[in-house]
Order: C-alpha cells, then structure tokens, then sequence
C-alpha cells in the first residue's frame, strides 16, 4: 500500500531549526532548512545525516522548499548546499529569494567576523548557494519532474511568506510554515483552497494561546507610548528588521499624522532601509488597503520616521526609536539600553531577563546595570492562534494532520483539539522520529455532460461534503476512465443491448376470492418496495370460472395459457410483474419477474 512518512530534522517539539522531509509516492522532499538560534556548536543546523548514509544529498533529494526568510527556516542553507553538498533545486517565493542572502549575510558578519566562529559558510557560499533558486509565484504550478508538482499559497507573516502543497499523482502533503490569519495593516491574511490534502504539516507555536482583539492591543501599545513621550521619556522598541517592525512603523506613523505629534520617531539604519525599500518593490504581496492606496502615497515612505544616528540617544527630551535586535542581546538596540535604562521616565520592551523581573544586570566588564525604566511586552506576533490553526485546518480539510514548530506540552493540547473537534487524526513527531501514514490511491473518473444532467433532472441536488451515488457505465480508454450513460456506452462501443430476466415462484395458501388475493398481493409488495415498478398484467385474471390465469405457463385449472410477450414488451423498464394461478387446496402460486 503507498505511504507518505515524515521525519522532523528540525522543530519537531521544539520551536527554530525548521527542517522537515517528506517521502510521498516515491519522491522525497525537504521543507525548509533553518538554524537554530540558541547554540553556537553543531547543534544550530539540522542533523543532515539522516537523509542518507552513502551516496550523494542530490541523488537522494528531488527538491529543497524554503517557505520564507526567517533564519530558522533558511539559515542552514548555504552550509548544506555549499558544505554538506547538496546541488539540486531550491523553491522559493520572489520576495524570499530578494531578501534571504542579505539576512544570511548579516548572521555570518555576526558569527564570524565579530564572534570569531569557525565552520561557518562564507559570502561566496551564500551566493553560489543563491544561485539554485528557483522563484515561484504565488498558485503556480511548478513542475519539478514529470511526476512532482509544487503550489505556492500566500501565508502572510511576513514579506513572500508561503504554504506549499506538494503533489505527486493524487497524493498530496500541504506544509505551511509560518503563517498568520488574521490580517494586519501590511499583510492579508494566509489563505488556501479546499485541497483536502492526505496530509497537512502545520506550524503550532501558540498552539494554546488565543489572542485578544488585535485592535485592543494597538490601542494599549499606542497609549503607552504616548504617555511616556508626553511625561518627557524616551521610547525604546526592539524589533527585527522585517515584519513587525514594518507593522508597528506605519500604526505609530499613523497615530502620529491623527494626534498631529512631533516628538521624533527614529528607526536603526543598515538593514531597515534595504527592507523597507523591498516592501515597496513586492508591494503586490502586502494587503488590499496598502496596494489600493500606493499610486497616491506608499505607507512605506514615512513621514515622522527618520533614520537614527548613534549621537542622538544623548540627545534630551522624548523620542521614540526602533532598533534592532528583537531580543536585545548584542547591536544597537543593547547600547540605547544602557543609556536609557536608568531613567524611571523612558519605556522599553526588551529580553527574557529584564521581562522575568530582573532588575539588576551584569553586562560586559562585570558592570553592574541597574534598570529603573518602565519595561512592558506587548506582543504583536504573526504568527496563528490556536483559534487560526483550527481555522486553517477546517478550510483545508485534510485526512491527517502533523504538529510541528511548537512546545511539546502545547502541541499535545492543539492535538486533542484537533482529533475531538474536527474528527481528524493528528501526530507531533520529535526530531528524527519518522511518522508513516499509509494512503487510499484515488483515481480520477471523468463524467459525461449527459448523465450529470439526467441526474440533475431528477431534482436532487449533490452536497457538497457528502459523497453522491451516480448509476452509469465506466468506461476505460487509453488509461482514462469515464462514467457514461448504458446508452452512451452501447452506442460508443457499437454493442446490442443484453436482457436478463429473474423469476421466482411462492406458495400462498388463502381462502380468499383470486382477484382479492391478487390485489392484497400486490398492495403488500408496492408498500414493500416504492421505489421498484410492481404491476400485475391484466392477463393474469380473467372473468371466467377459474378466473387466474397463469403466465407462461401450464398449471392445474388454467384454462388456457397467458404468452409472456406483455412482460417481454415492458423490459426497458425495470420492476416486479406478478402473475398468479390456482393449485389444488387452494394454494396461490405467485410468479415473480425482476
């Protein structure tokens, strides 16, 4: 029987490293290929040897699929083209394929050239590993061999972000990556088409969590900001340079046009600007409300938002600054910290230590930094809810589900939810543990025009999810099947139309009159079977002293034989004909023809 199996190389209970293969009909595949954030030794990438033992990664791989620039999902890349030796086709979306080398390029600056890390891909290597790609659009069909197909849809999340089915003959997988459901003010939200795939991989990061109003949370994060800037304090908000620095930008660029301020907003300069310039190239991907509005003014082109030079932190009074990493852990947005954090006035949204309560910290050098600045999280993830997982799997509507990208903890919850409320059966693999689903092969028979319409005129309308009983003739020609009519078929096949006729023969005793008898008979059998043609030919009784007449045959008292030509003239319509005939003891005999 055909199985597709499925092995986490990465994010298999665990959150980062994305890297799942997938073996369906044959073909094998790799979803992502992503590094992990946290360490620094042979753990970052994904355990490559589980692929394959000998032999080269190509012959044993058919494709590589990137879902989007996030550096736990293509930042392995370049080591496992350029290092590990992997040389076949990598699919990516256009806008991924823009801005992926300037993130991987910007990681390995940090890793090599300040922390000093070996074994690292080099410059080179990103570009002749970017030179593999191969760009898809959004609902293209991508023909990756005769038999492997690949289909893009759009996941939001950020900039290029995309779900892909992949397909060989009529089985299929949907893997989704990162994706969001709910839109927000530059992104639409994830979308796919009833594909009913056997199988759909799903991320499950906030696989128990379900979000508040989305409106609510900009109006708490505005009223925060606004009351530090207008007490005098300065604003600090770490973000990465693409996503939800985008969004927040064009809520505080908005706010500020409505309330008319003129505190200054600045944003870190270096890889903001290259971000914000290819959302104004990919401005197609972004959502309806930015592309309607783009010829009279690009929401990208701020007006309140200026680039930040070092000098300015020093500078006095309220300001509002942007800068880069999220996590507060090295760059730009660590030294504006240090300035800041000692003011009970100035605001930030900042690490894991400082949001635990921590208020004292140790920096480089044993210096001892006191926090005194208000710190609030405030989160304004793209990622889907619990709520947008079950959404997405109900509009799916896929035979099985799997769990990745995700605690295991939550994961196990999102799991019973999903086999409870949607009746699908659902997995969550850890890393290197290989889930085998077996498959029912499908095969695809065409209908002709002119038995859907001999259906349709029968007035019962198919439902959509129900499956619908057609009666016809299945033709096979040239490996393809067809669903006629009978008539269609003898026609086309050039066939004369073959009769059966069933008979069966019952002993009734009853006193009653023959025509009575004959008339309870024949009530009893049309309540039986209402939907079957029961008639009882007028030769069967007759006025005479025997009154029944037997039906193509000679029995006792008959007075003369009945032809069976009357029957013989009605075969083209199916349905129960009745013939009876006395006995002796005034036993009925009951002949039946089907």
């Amino acid at each position: 029987m055909p199985e597709i199996r499925v092995t986490p190389l990465g994010a298999g209970q665990d959150v980062g490293r994305s890297c799942i293969l997938v073996s369906i009909a044959g073909k094998n595949v790799m979803l992502d290929c992503g590094m992990h954030m946290g360490f620094n030794d042979d753990r970052r990438f994904p355990d490559f040897s589980y692929i394959t033992q000998n032999g080269r990664l190509t012959d044993f791989l058919d494709c590589v699929i990137i879902s989007h620039f996030h550096l736990d999902h293509c930042g392995a890349l370049p080591y496992f083209s350029e290092m590990v030796g992997y040389d076949g086709p990598i699919y990516m979306t256009h806008p991924t394929q823009a801005i992926c080398p300037i993130l991987l390029e910007d990681y390995r600056k940090i890793a090599v050239d300040k922390k000093g890390e070996a074994n690292f891909f080099t410059s080179q290597m990103i570009k002749d590993c970017m030179k593999k790609v191969v760009a898809v659009h959004l609902h293209q069909t991508v023909q990756v061999d005769d038999e492997l197909e690949i289909k893009a849809y759009y996941a939001g999340h950020v900039l290029g972000a995309a779900m892909f089915q992949i397909k060989v003959g009529s089985e299929s997988v949907v893997y989704t990556g990162d994706y969001n459901m709910t839109p927000d003010r530059h992104l639409g939200a994830a979308w796919i088409d009833k594909c009913r795939p056997n199988l759909l991989i799903t991320e499950s990061t906030y696989a128990t969590t379900i979000r508040d109003s989305k409106r609510c949370r900009e109006r708490d994060f505005l009223k925060k900001v606004h009351e530090t800037v207008e007490r005098g304090g300065k604003v600090l908000i770490p973000v990465f340079a693409l996503g939800r620095a985008q969004e927040l930008c064009i809520l505080l660029e908005t706010f500020w046009e409505r309330m008319n301020l003129k505190v200054p907003i600045y944003f870190s300069t270096g890889l903001t600007e290259k971000a914000n310039h290819y959302y104004k190239l990919f401005i197609t991907w972004t959502n309806q409300k930015i592309r309607k509005t783009f010829v009279q003014r690009n929401m990208f082109e701020f007006k309140h938002i200026k680039a930040f030079d070092r000098a300015f932190a020093d500078n006095p009074g309220p300001m509002v600054v942007f800068a880069t990493p999220g996590m507060l852990h090295a760059g730009q947005s660590l030294q504006i910290f240090r300035k800041w954090a000692g003011n009970e006035k100035n605001m930030g949204t900042v690490g894991h230590k400082i949001l635990s309560g921590q208020r004292k910290l140790e920096m480089e050098g044993r210096q001892v930094l006191e926090v005194k600045m208000q710190v609030e999280y405030m989160s304004f993830s793209a990622h889907a809810d619990a709520k947008g997982i079950m959404q997405l799997v109900g509009q799916a509507e896929p035979e099985s589900v799997l769990l990745v990208h995700g605690e295991a903890k939550k994961m196990g919850f999102l799991r019973q939810k999903i086999e409870q409320e949607l009746r699908v059966s659902c997995y969550m693999p850890a890393n290197g543990e290989t889930v085998t689903l077996p498959t029912s092969p499908s095969i695809p028979v065409g209908i002709s025009l002119g038995l859907l319409k001999r259906e349709m005129a029968q007035g019962l309308l198919p439902e959509a999810k129900k499956p619908r009983l057609l009666h016809g003739t299945l033709i096979m020609k040239d490996s393809n099947f067809r669903l006629v009519s009978s008539e269609q078929a003898l026609k086309e096949l050039g066939l004369a139309e073959h009769q059966l006729r069933f008979t069966c023969r019952v002993h009734l005793q009853d006193t009653r009159k023959e025509q009575e008898m004959a008339l309870r008979v024949y009530s009893h059998l049309k309540r039986l079977l209402p939907t079957l043609r029961t008639q009882v030919p007028r030769c069967c009784w007759c006025p005479g002293p025997t009154r029944m007449r037997n039906w193509g045959a000679s029995l006792p008292h008959c007075s003369r034989r009945v032809s069976p030509r009357p029957l013989s003239g009605h075969t083209t319509h199916p349905g129960l004909w009745l013939c009876l005939a006395t006995v002796p003891t005034r036993t009925w005999a009951l002949t039946s023809a089907l």
